[in-house]
């Protein structure tokens, strides 16, 4: 269990980016709660029914208004959770894909350059930038080698802000389990929505990832933006789990069709988007640096882990599964008074 020590206050004003993901999402509200009236959150113009206090149309690839902003705001501290994450969008346009991961974050890295004053940045990376064809477990010693065009941009994205900004945290995540403004985003949200609607869901036996609550994330931000955290991270959380595995915690926590939930091997997907295999992250290196653990497990609760491949057509009386369960213990840690 988490036992962060008293959080020092963030050098404010403070910049999330993307967030219309679900990392960027929950930093943004995390962060407004903390510090209101001192918080803005960007996202894409056009993008406009994601509105609010603090909220400002701002493309990252618009150089000039990207300047303006930080010459209006004068931000000493940046959380950057911006990226384009469609696998098949970014395989089908890899431009769009640079556009965005790569020279978005050159913008970035210019518009904290502009400024007089020093800025804490912490970048939000992916465990995509492996092929996973190997066992899993990488550790940041490990050579990149990712099979999509996403994952390969936010590898340079990493190169970029590495060779500019010594001081950064660059942190590799995995999928990060929580709310987001969309309702389509993550990876609940995407799964959950075809169970609602009683449609099928296929998912990958071999995809493996290392999930973790934005709950605990947010947490882990606002230390590295307020401690010396620089450097290339793993930020993975303690438990692995398989796409399809993750999709029978949904399934039967929320109390869905078993039905629905159909699995696969990566490789009867197609060939667009590629899949990565086992990515799982090894942390050990950001817990020495921290001294205790930043995550707890996703879920929380051994009783809503799969044990089998049949487990979600389990009827017993221990999980009553319901939407509101599936909000209550996978997109909120409900741990999270106690410890993250």
């Amino acid at each position: 269990m988490p036992q962060y020590p008293c959080l020092s206050e963030v050098n404010l004003p403070l910049l999330v980016t993307g967030i219309a993901g679900v990392a960027g999402y929950n930093a943004f509200q995390y962060y407004s709660r903390l510090y209101p009236g001192q918080v803005i959150g960007i996202r894409r113009d056009e993008y406009w029914p994601l509105s609010g206090d603090g909220i400002v149309g701002c493309d990252i690839i618009n150089k000039q208004k990207l300047l303006s902003l930080f010459g209006k705001y004068q931000f000493r501290s940046v959380m950057s959770g911006l990226g384009t994450c469609r696998l098949k969008s970014c395989e089908l346009d890899p431009a769009m894909a640079q556009r965005i991961n790569v020279e978005g974050i050159r913008n970035l890295l210019a518009a904290i350059e502009s400024l007089s004053h020093p800025v804490n940045l912490v970048h939000l990376s992916i465990d995509l930038v492996f092929s996973g064809n190997g066992t899993g477990d990488y550790t940041e010693d490990d050579l990149p080698d990712p099979v999509t065009v996403y994952g390969k941009t936010m590898l340079q994205a990493e190169a970029l802000i590495n060779e500019q900004v010594s001081t950064a945290s660059i942190f590799r995540i995995s999928l990060p389990m929580g709310i987001s403004f969309s309702g389509h985003a993550g990876a609940i949200d995407w799964i959950q929505s075809r169970f609602i609607k009683d449609k099928p869901a296929t998912l990958y036996f071999d995809e493996i990832r290392t999930p973790h609550y934005t709950d605990c994330l947010n947490k882990l931000t606002h230390w590295a933006l307020t401690n010396e955290v620089s450097g290339l991270y793993h930020a993975g959380g303690p438990r692995a789990l398989s796409l399809y595995e993750i999709a029978q915690i949904v399934n039967r926590v929320g109390g869905y069709n078993p039905d629905n939930l159909q699995g696969c091997q990566r490789i009867d997907a197609g060939p667009v988007p590629p899949r990565a295999g086992n990515v799982s992250l090894n942390s050990d290196k950001l817990i020495n640096r921290l001294g205790f653990l930043p995550f707890d497990a996703w879920p929380t609760n051994e009783l809503y882990v799969p044990t089998d491949r049949d487990w979600h057509y389990d009827i017993d009386t221990t999980i009553k599964g319901s939407p509101e369960l599936l909000k209550a213990v996978l997109y909120k840690n409900p741990n999270q008074k106690n410890s993250c």
